[in-house]
């Protein structure tokens, strides 16, 4: 498979000389949402009514995907009912994070950097290592949303993610928001998908907005 939807939105997030992870709480569940949403196009998740069941335990080949799933069985076969997409995300965004970047740092577009900010405090840094990979998606997203090109279901679902989580300076900086948000929302919609796929999309939008809203909440009070 490709860099996963997860991956994508992390590659958008790391700068690419300094390492650094960019607004990185939303970014950090839009990760974890991403991963969800790759499972559910891959067929191994299903979502209703905003909660997710596993549907298929066949492996993907995806690493990534494939611990994600597992452990995300565990933990909802010992509850009484599917758990909600939100409880997952609260769960297991951080986690997922780092699961992410090991995924990319295994697959060689970042690397690790150790540090020690005020020479004591340690810190680790991911600069990227090949910038191939992230020139396609830049080039992806702007063919859909600035020039207005079909996106295929997986485009269109990252630009949800993207848009739920408030990234659009992540995904396009130097373009101011109001001339992207449209485009974006239309997509976001998603009529261009599946019952189930648009169900997945709508629900992880709403988890998005939802623990975005918290976290600016937290940091303002």
């Amino acid at each position: 498979m490709s860099v996963t939807l997860g991956e994508e939105i992390m590659l958008l997030s790391l700068d690419d000389e300094s390492g650094a992870a960019k607004e990185q709480q939303a970014a950090g569940w839009a990760v974890a949402g991403g991963i969800l949403l790759e499972l559910v196009l891959a067929g191994r998740l299903s979502v209703d009514g905003g909660r997710l069941t596993v549907a298929d335990r066949t492996p993907t080949g995806v690493a990534l995907l494939d611990e994600r799933l597992a452990l995300m069985d565990a933990w909802a076969a010992k509850r009484s009912r599917p758990p909600e997409v939100t409880d997952w995300l609260a769960r297991d965004h951080a986690k997922a994070v780092g699961a992410t970047i090991d995924s990319l740092r295994a697959r060689g577009l970042v690397s690790e950097e150790k540090r020690k900010v005020l020479g004591l405090f340690p810190v680790r840094r991911y600069p990227e290592a090949d910038g191939a990979t992230e020139a396609e998606l830049r080039e992806r997203l702007a063919s859909v949303v600035l020039r207005g090109a079909d996106p295929d279901d997986r485009s269109a679902g990252l630009v949800a993610l993207i848009h739920a989580a408030g990234l659009h300076r992540l995904a396009f900086p130097g373009v101011p928001a109001r001339e992207v948000k449209p485009r974006m929302e239309k997509m976001a919609e998603g009529h261009w998908a599946g019952d189930d796929v648009r169900a997945a999309i709508r629900t992880m939008q709403a988890a998005m907005v939802a623990v975005t809203a918290a976290v600016v909440a937290t940091t303002v009070t």
